[in-house]
């Protein structure tokens, strides 16, 4: 049983012999790899420095100047409102001028076209139907005379005969 305690001895004796290499070994592995962080870490900084520190010379110039625009832009933003503002007004007052005016037009040409047509009607009333009447009468008396001839027309031709046959008794 004593074999067994030395033999477990020496297993745990070489196990820790072995972890602690292993330790040994992870320090020098992460000794270097720190190095190499560290030298990244400084070659980085020394490029990136002096860009740092251009973009911050380059914000402390532009920013007063970023500052006016957007002060300018609000202004200006400002001004394009009040200036749209007074063209709706115009706009507004223009289209009910223009509203006004045609109504008024309106009227204006019903009241006219009213005018004619009650003309046109008077017109009709007053000058055409007579017309038509003193139109009728001269027809009439058109007729009548026309009739009148032909009737006398028809005489002459009946005495002209009789005379022809009178006279043809006589040539015979």
């Amino acid at each position: 049983m004593e074999t067994w305690v030395i033999v477990a001895v020496v297993i745990a004796a070489v196990a820790i012999v072995f972890q602690a290499a292993m330790l040994a070994m992870m320090f020098v592995q992460m000794r270097k790899t720190a190095d190499k962080v560290e030298r990244l870490t400084t070659d980085l900084q020394s490029r990136v420095g002096p860009i740092l520190s251009r973009v911050q010379i380059l914000l402390d110039d532009t920013q007063p100047k970023i500052t006016e625009m957007v002060s300018d832009a609000a202004h200006v933003v400002y001004l394009a409102r009040g200036q749209a503002q007074k063209l709706d007004r115009v706009v507004s007052e223009a289209t009910d001028r223009l509203r006004g005016q045609l109504v008024t037009t309106d009227r204006i040409l019903t009241g006219a076209l009213e005018t004619i047509e009650d003309a046109g009607t008077q017109f009709k009333r007053g000058v055409w139907a007579p017309m038509q009447k003193a139109s009728a009468i001269i027809s009439g008396i058109k007729v009548g005379l026309d009739f009148l001839r032909s009737r006398r027309g028809a005489r002459r031709r009946t005495a002209d005969s009789v005379d022809v046959e009178d006279g043809e008794e006589l040539f015979i």
